[in-house]
């Protein structure tokens, strides 16, 4: 049996399908009952209703323990998906006790239940510091407190540090951590979740963009990746796993392109990104919610770049090209999900 959390996400949720089209059992956790509607929309999107139904669900939050114990129960491999995301400073206590809380809950009942191996799904925000900007980040590139990190970085290398705590008390680990997952996702509109942003803004013409750069991955590429690894006799190690790496008009642009609409064409320096938080804290004191904050705009700004070769040499894996992957999933947010 394999345990994931964070199946009612968007990486979660498209584990949770791979591992039912492969024949694995899957046991999932949830906190509301509303929130398993994203898991049934997503298998939708991809017609895959028909497997929604073999998803063994379990109701349980991450800092709960007893509710957390029976989830374990004849379970050999978890995967460890759920965190929250939020540049948000109000939000920092609750992305401690989620991020790093949760996941000590996590290892130490896996320690306890005698799993066999556990997977937790980082972040490139947790990965070390490069000395200077044209410094390629790697596995081994070290993470400096001294430096500025976002409470949501902070909070993931937090995560990281209690599952190599775990490896030392003997429990079998991996960490993989993504660049930027693109993928298809229900109710776009509706949706804040990670690169959900680039397709719903692009889509509406949105006239700005950044020259930042940064690595890239289709979603369908990181779940395959996290299987495989689980899936083989490697262990204890950290991987980056990364495709290719664009600027964000290199992005937009092909975003747009598959939208059929008009690609942004205003680029959003310092100055202007400073401007538009100071207008969206003004916004905010009359009751609109904030989109931008102090954090994020490192994040906008930021050009990075990352190796994956330690990945190929354990795998030697072939990625999904993201020019065409963008169109994909464009066609398939954009065609009629089947109603269940």
């Amino acid at each position: 049996m394999n345990l994931i959390t964070g199946a009612t996400g968007f990486v979660g949720a498209h584990l949770t399908l791979h591992l039912l089209e492969n024949g694995q059992s899957v046991r999932a956790l949830y906190r509301h009952e509303s929130k398993k509607d994203f898991t049934r929309k997503l298998f939708s999107l991809y017609g895959k209703e028909h497997l929604y139904p073999k998803i063994e669900w379990h109701k349980a939050d991450l800092c709960d323990i007893p509710a957390l114990e029976p989830a374990f129960e004849n379970v050999l491999k978890v995967y460890h998906c759920a965190a929250l995301v939020s540049f948000d400073p109000r939000d920092e206590p609750a992305m401690r006790k989620a991020n790093i809380e949760g996941t000590a809950n996590m290892v130490n009942l896996s320690l306890a239940f005698g799993v066999e191996k556990f997977l937790h799904l980082s972040s490139i925000a947790a990965l070390g510091d490069p000395i200077s900007p044209e410094t390629i980040v790697d596995e081994t590139t070290e993470w400096n407190p001294e430096k500025e990190h976002s409470d949501y970085a902070i909070s993931k290398y937090g995560a990281e540090m209690e599952v190599w705590r775990a490896r030392q008390e003997g429990l079998s680990v991996l960490i993989v951590a993504p660049a930027v997952i693109l993928g298809p996702i229900p109710d776009l509109e509706k949706s804040g979740q990670g690169s959900a942003q680039i397709f719903k803004e692009i889509k509406k013409e949105f006239p700005f963009y950044t020259n930042a750069s940064n690595g890239f991955i289709s979603v369908t590429d990181v779940v395959r990746l996290m299987n495989e690894l689980m899936e083989s006799g490697i262990s204890n190690e950290r991987f980056i796993a990364v495709a290719e790496h664009h600027n964000m008009h290199w992005i937009s642009k092909k975003v747009a392109a598959a939208y059929r609409v008009k690609a942004p064409f205003i680029e959003a320096g310092p100055k202007l990104l400073r401007a538009a938080l100071l207008f969206d804290r003004f916004l905010s004191v009359f009751g609109k919610k904030r989109k931008l904050f102090s954090d994020s705009i490192p994040a906008l700004l930021s050009k990075s770049r990352f190796s994956d070769a330690k990945l190929q040499s354990a795998l030697k894996t072939e990625y999904t090209d993201i020019s065409t992957y963008i169109e994909e999933c464009v066609r398939i947010m954009d065609s009629k999900p089947t109603t269940l």
